[in-house]
């Protein structure tokens, strides 16, 4: 095999890499810690403020 071959299965191999840590990252933020989807918020926006009413008094 030449030196072009092994320098396109490094490059093959890096933008499988990368292509899979991007759409990895980018499906990632789309959940908050609690595993629901923060473009849905608006749905559920009532969970939200009674969780953060549930957590406040937890700490108290």
């Amino acid at each position: 095999m030449s030196f072009g071959d092994y320098v396109y299965i490094v490059a093959i191999i890096l933008f499988s890499y990368m292509t899979f840590t991007i759409v990895r990252n980018n499906f990632l933020s789309k959940f908050d810690d609690k595993q629901r989807r923060k473009d849905l918020v608006d749905e559920y926006e009532d969970d939200y403020v009674l969780d953060e009413k549930e957590e406040a008094s937890k700490k108290d």
